[in-house]
C-alpha cells in the first residue's frame, strides 16, 4: 500500500475511495490532523451523500480518537451546515455537554464523480489548506508504516436541527413569498437541509431530484455546466418563476430566471444592492462589469485568488462584507459568519425579490459584454506551475502583432488587461490544468484575445519541450 501525496491539494484532500482514501491513509489523516487541533479538543464530522463517506467517516474517527481528540457525528449534511456547527456551543445539542467546537471535517467529494471522496476541514474557524495541507502530507509520508486501531466512537450531535431554525428564524419574513421556485438538488445534500426551510417558510416550489443519492443517477451534480441544467430550465420555463440548483455538497448555487442564467459575479452586484458601502471581493476570473459597477456604486471592489479558502482567509483580513466566485460560492459576513452557503445565499436572493428589485432589469441594465466559459489547456501537475512563469516571461516581450496590454494583474496567474477587455490564464489548483477566460465589449476581439494568448501558451509549452 503506497503513499499517495496527490490526495493532498491546495483546498482540501481529495482522492479515490480504497484507491486513495483507504483505512490505512484515512486513519492516518485523522490522527495527525487531530493532532493538529491539539489534543482532547472537540472535532465534529458531517459527510454527504456518496455510499462510502460513512465508511470514511469510521476511518477518520479512528485515527481521531487516537491524537486524544472528542469527535462529534452530525451525519449526513451539507457543507454549509459543517462550517456552521464552528460557530454553534455544543450545549445546545445535548444536556451535559459545553465548550465550542474546535474543528469540523466535511466528508464530500463536491462535484466530482461518485468514486470520488475527500475532506474539507476547518480549525478555529479558518480554513485548513494550502502549506498547512501539503506538511500534513509530509508528516503522513514519514509517518507511514504507522497502525492505528479501530475506535470508531462518536458523540451524535444534530447541528442540521439548529441550522435549519436559524435560517427560518432568520428569514421569518419570507414566509408565504408568491413566487413558484423550482430547486434542482441534483441527488446532492442540499435537500436535506432546503426542502424543511422552505416547507417551514411555506414557501411555494417543486423540488428535482432532492433525495440524497451518491450514485447521481439523474445527472452530475456540478450547476456550472450548462448541460446539468437542463431538466430544471424545462420545468422552470412551464410552471416556476425561479429556478435554483445546487452542487454535490450544497456550497456553491446556480440562480436563473425564465430569461437569464445569472452567474456567480452577477449574484454578488445583486447581493450587494442590499448592503450599505459594502465591500466585495471578486476572484480573478470574475467579470470586470462586476468590479466597474461595484466601483460606481460606491463599493469597494477588491481582485483576489480564486479559491473557497483564498477568498475566506482574504474576507477576514479586509473585513469584507460579500465574496464571490463565478462558478457560484457566494460569501456573506454581511449578517453572517464569512463562508460559502448556497442555502443561505437562496434566502437572500429571495429577499431581493421580496423587497421588489427584478432580477432579469437588473441583469439587462448592466453593460454588455462577451466572455467565454473556462477554457481547459491540459498539462501536468508537476509542470503546470513552470508553465505559468514562462508565460508571465514571453508576456514581458509579446510579439508584434500581440493585443496592446494596458496591465497584467498577477495576483493568481496572469489576467491580461486589454484596451477593449482581458484575458485570463492560471494554473489550476486542483487539476493537472491551466484555466483560461476571456472577455471583451466586442465579440470579435474575444476571439482574437484568445488566440493571442493561445499563441504564448503554446510557445511557452514549446519552449519547456526543447529544454
Amino acid at each position: 500500500m503506497d503513499f499517495k501525496a496527490t490526495i493532498f491539494r491546495e483546498y482540501d484532500i481529495r482522492g479515490i475511495f480504497e484507491k486513495d482514501l483507504n483505512e490505512h491513509s484515512v486513519k492516518l489523516i485523522g490522527h495527525f490532523l487531530g493532532k493538529r487541533v491539539g489534543g482532547s479538543k472537540a472535532v465534529a464530522i458531517g459527510f454527504d451523500a456518496r455510499s462510502h463517506s460513512p465508511i470514511l467517516k469510521n476511518w477518520l474517527a479512528s485515527g481521531l480518537n487516537s491524537s486524544g481528540c472528542t469527535v462529534y457525528d452530525m451525519g449526513m449534511v451539507a457543507t454549509p451546515v459543517n462550517y456552521f456547527a464552528n460557530y454553534q456551543d455544543l450545549s445546545y445539542f445535548k444536556d451535559g455537554l459545553s465548550g465550542e467546537i474546535d474543528a469540523s471535517i466535511m466528508i464530500t467529494g463536491s462535484h466530482n464523480p461518485p468514486e470520488y471522496n475527500g475532506f474539507k476541514i476547518t480549525i478555529n474557524k479558518s480554513p485548513f489548506f494550502g502549506e498547512d495541507i501539503y506538511s500534513l502530507g509530509d508528516e503522513i509520508k514519514q509517518n507511514w508504516d504507522m497502525e492505528i486501531k479501530d475506535n470508531p466512537s462518536v458523540i451524535d450531535i444534530d447541528v442540521k436541527s439548529r441550522y435549519i431554525d436559524f435560517l427560518v428564524e432568520e428569514f421569518k419574513d419570507l414566509k408565504g413569498l408568491d413566487k413558484k421556485l423550482i430547486v434542482d438538488c441534483g441527488n446532492g445534500v442540499a435537500g436535506v437541509v432546503l426542502e424543511p426551510i422552505f416547507d417551514k417558510l411555506e414557501l411555494n416550489y417543486k423540488g428535482l431530484y432532492c433525495n440524497p443519492d451518491g450514485t447521481f443517477p439523474n445527472h452530475h451534480p456540478d450547476p456550472s455546466v450548462e448541460e446539468n441544467l437542463a431538466d430544471l430550465k424545462e420545468v422552470l420555463t412551464k410552471e416556476g418563476d425561479l429556478g435554483l440548483a445546487y452542487d454535490g455538497d450544497g456550497d456553491r448555487i446556480a440562480l436563473l430566471t425564465k430569461k437569464h442564467n445569472i452567474k456567480g459575479d452577477q449574484m454578488a452586484l445583486l447581493f450587494a444592492m442590499s448592503i450599505e458601502n459594502p465591500i466585495v471581493i471578486g476572484e480573478v476570473k470574475c467579470s470586470q462589469v462586476m468590479y466597474d459597477e461595484l466601483e460606481k456604486r460606491g463599493a469597494k471592489a477588491i481582485m483576489y485568488k480564486t479559491g473557497h479558502s483564498n477568498l475566506k482567509v482574504k474576507m477576514k483580513e479586509v473585513d469584507a462584507h460579500l465574496a464571490c466566485e463565478v462558478s457560484g460560492h457566494i460569501f456573506f459576513k454581511h449578517r453572517y459568519f464569512g463562508y460559502d452557503d448556497a442555502i443561505y445565499a437562496t434566502l437572500r436572493a429571495l429577499e431581493l425579490i421580496k423587497s421588489g428589485i427584478d432580477l432579469d432589469k437588473e441583469i439587462e441594465a448592466l453593460p454588455k459584454v462577451y466572455s467565454t466559459d473556462e477554457m481547459k489547456v491540459k498539462t501536468t501537475d508537476e509542470q503546470k506551475f513552470t508553465l505559468m512563469q514562462k508565460i508571465k516571461e514571453l508576456l514581458q516581450n509579446p510579439p508584434s502583432n500581440f493585443p496592446k496590454i494596458i496591465d497584467i494583474i498577477d495576483v493568481d496567474g496572469v489576467r491580461i488587461n486589454f484596451e477593449n477587455g482581458w484575458g485570463l490564464v492560471r494554473a489550476s489548483n486542483t487539476t493537472p490544468l491551466l484555466v483560461t477566460r476571456f472577455e471583451s465589449k466586442d465579440k470579435e476581439l474575444v476571439k482574437v484575445y484568445e488566440e493571442a494568448i493561445n499563441t504564448i501558451i503554446a510557445n511557452a509549452k514549446k519552449v519547456l519541450e526543447d529544454k
